[in-house]
C-alpha cells in the first residue's frame, strides 16, 4: 500500500476472517484463543473483521440434553474417549485452562441463533460472545443449550434483546440455515477459517504463527 501523505501514516491493510464453527467442537475453542493470540501479536498491523458461522457436529442432538462424558463414550468408545479427553485436558493446560468433561452436551441451534443476532449488533460483541460461549460449556460444565446459561453471556459481552430474540424460536433460524448451506456444505470439520475471502483457509486449531504467516500473505 502506497504510503500516506506527509506527517499521515499509511492505511492499515483489513484483513477479513469467516470462522465456521460449533460451539461444542473444543478445537474450535483452541483455534479461536491462537487467533486471538496471532491478533495480538501482530501489534496493530491490520485492521481486522471476524465473523462467525454456524457449524453443527450433531445437528440431531436433544434440545434436553445428554451427560457429555457418557455421549462420547458411546460415540467413540470408553477407550478412545479417555484418550481424547487426556489430550484436550493437556492443550487446555497449556492455554491456563482446565478442560470440563462433566455436565450436559446437545443441540446447538439456540448458540448460533445468539451469535448470528449478536454479529447482527456488533462484531466485536459476536466474537466476544464466542469465547464466553466456549469458556463456560468447557471449563465450567455449563450447557449450551440452556437458555439462562445463554442469556448470562450475552448479558457479559454487551448484547441487548437476546431474551426477547430467543424466546421466538424462529428468530434466526433463516438466516442460520442459510449460513450452515452457505459455509458448512463444502468443508468436512470445524474449526475452517477463510481469511479474505477464501485467499488463505485454514484447517483445525493452527498455532498463532500460522494465522500471523496467512495474514501476511493476504495483505502482500
Amino acid at each position: 500500500m502506497a504510503e500516506g501523505s506527509a506527517g499521515t501514516k499509511p492505511a492499515k491493510k483489513l484483513v477479513e476472517i469467516d470462522i465456521i464453527s460449533d460451539t461444542v467442537c473444543p478445537w474450535c475453542f483452541v483455534g479461536k484463543r491462537n487467533l486471538d493470540k496471532a491478533v495480538e501479536a501482530s501489534n496493530g498491523r491490520y485492521d481486522f473483521r471476524i465473523r462467525w458461522h454456524p457449524y453443527q457436529l450433531n445437528p440431531n442432538a436433544p434440545k434436553e440434553g445428554l451427560e457429555k462424558r457418557k455421549y462420547y463414550e458411546q460415540k467413540f468408545g470408553s477407550d478412545m474417549s479417555a484418550k481424547m479427553g487426556n489430550r484436550m485436558s493437556e492443550i487446555f493446560r497449556s492455554h491456563g485452562l482446565e478442560y470440563d468433561l462433566s455436565g450436559l452436551t446437545g443441540n446447538t441451534l439456540d448458540s448460533h441463533r445468539l451469535i448470528y443476532f449478536a454479529g447482527q449488533q456488533d462484531l466485536a460483541k459476536q466474537h466476544d460472545l464466542v469465547g464466553e460461549l466456549f469458556l463456560g460449556y468447557f471449563t465450567q460444565a455449563k450447557y449450551i443449550g440452556d437458555r439462562e446459561y445463554l442469556l448470562e453471556c450475552a448479558r457479559k459481552v454487551g448484547v441487548d434483546g437476546a431474551a426477547e430474540f430467543l424466546e421466538d424460536p424462529n428468530n434466526g433460524l433463516n438466516e442460520v440455515k442459510e449460513d450452515l448451506k452457505k459455509y458448512s456444505d463444502n468443508i468436512n470439520g470445524v474449526p475452517h477459517f477463510l481469511i479474505n475471502n477464501g485467499k488463505q483457509a485454514l484447517s483445525g486449531a493452527q498455532p498463532p504463527e500460522i494465522f500471523l504467516k496467512a495474514f501476511e500473505v493476504v495483505t502482500k
